[in-house]
């Protein structure tokens, strides 16, 4: 939640799309990429959300099953709601060069590179968002005085990706994620609920047509048929909503990445249209687009909580931070030829860290310490170059 009023209703007969108007010039000033409305009929949503919780595929994110199918309906989270005002951010950093996704790729292939999902390396995003939305619903306020108001980024059961395709801000790609034709999948989702009959202008044609690329690259085939991604597979879930120890038989997948990952987004062709943010606070942080597994290694807690302050990172804890980094230096190790300059810090570092680990942690060491220099993983290739 970010921001809840209660004033008087609005006069009868308000101009809705004049509101609209000037609600979206009002975000395009705080920042924000886009604004769209939507209704509550979400079709589909409801049906999707119960047989993939059925399954099991949340995982250990109990919040999702005992939220339930209030998910899928916006009325019963915020009694009254008509429309849902909902926004994109952009978050593509704007020194991002022009094949910042050929970058990204070179460096799920540098065992010793450490990769943080895009997304994480500047300013925790829900900070960013959360304070232009908030500042967005006293505008609107202001303006229309309705007796519904409420903002919410990622803070509430809300069906994110199914109100922002209902409301034309885009479609669900078949990753599960949001794609827009014009700005790709790289940027954060936010809502506000109302009961401003605000216009509609409903869903935006698919553009995924036969293409497969998501699925095919995904290295943990975490995403099981189109629209559908088990969570206890996908890395994401697995190096942050994750709190015990990763499956062993999904730890060699995950390569270098330490945080997140992003290989469906780079390998979508729309993702060459991706836009960029002219917001300092998505620039990367303490080199975090540039750093190696043993640089990171090298911080102690107190570092950890120093460097993580403002970021997505920190809700993991060091200790998930130290489990994920740890399956990611046995992954290089694997990887490395025997013979590499690197291999004996790894090993060093590995076993200098054993002793005093907690038992997560030295559980994810001794593992990474049994692989075999060589072994010769790799992380997977990009997929060739097309157009949409």
């Amino acid at each position: 939640m970010v921001t809840e009023h209660a004033p008087p209703a609005p006069a009868r007969g308000f101009d809705g799309a004049r509101l609209l108007r000037d609600i979206r010039e009002h975000a395009r000033a705080l920042g924000l990429s886009q604004i769209a409305v939507s209704d509550l009929q979400l079709g589909d949503t409801e049906a999707h959300l119960a047989r993939w919780l059925e399954q099991g595929m949340h995982g250990t994110m109990d919040y999702m099953a005992r939220h339930g199918l209030a998910r899928a309906r916006p009325a019963e989270l915020l009694p009254g709601t008509l429309r849902v005002i909902t926004a994109r951010l952009d978050y593509l950093p704007e020194q991002a060069p022009a094949g910042w996704r050929a970058l990204e790729w070179r460096r799920l292939e540098q065992p010793g590179q450490a990769v943080v999902s895009l997304y994480a390396r500047g300013r925790d995003y829900h900070r960013v968002l959360r304070q232009r939305l908030a500042r967005l619903a006293e505008f609107i306020a202001r303006q229309a005085q309705p007796r519904v108001l409420r903002a919410f980024t990622d803070s509430a059961p809300v069906p994110e990706v199914a109100l922002g395709a209902r409301s034309g801000l885009g479609w669900r790609g078949k990753h599960s994620l949001l794609l827009h034709r014009d700005a790709g999948s790289m940027f954060f989702l936010g809502e506000i609920y109302t009961d401003l009959e605000l216009p509609v202008e409903g869903p935006v044609e698919a553009h995924c047509g036969s293409c497969t690329r998501c699925l095919d690259v995904c290295p943990t085939q975490a995403i099981t048929a189109p629209y559908v991604v088990d969570a206890r597979r996908c890395i994401s879930y697995l190096s942050i909503e994750l709190d015990g120890p990763i499956p062993e038989e999904l730890r060699a997948p995950m390569g270098n990445r330490i945080y997140g990952c992003d290989d469906c987004q780079l390998a979508c062709p729309w993702n060459r249209w991706a836009r960029r943010s002219p917001l300092p606070d998505f620039l990367p942080r303490n080199g975090l687009d540039r750093a190696g597994l043993l640089d990171l290694w090298a911080w102690d807690e107190a570092a950890f909580e120093s460097r993580t302050e403002g970021s997505a990172i920190r809700r993991i804890g060091y200790a998930r931070w130290r489990r994920n980094l740890a399956v990611a230096l046995g992954n290089a190790r694997r990887s490395l030829p025997a013979g590499d300059a690197l291999q004996g810090p790894l090993e060093q570092a590995l076993r200098a860290a054993l002793p005093a680990a907690g038992a997560l942690v030295a559980e994810h060491l001794q593992w990474a310490l049994r692989q075999t220099p060589g072994a010769g993983l790799r992380a997977a290739a990009p997929p060739a170059p097309s157009t949409p």
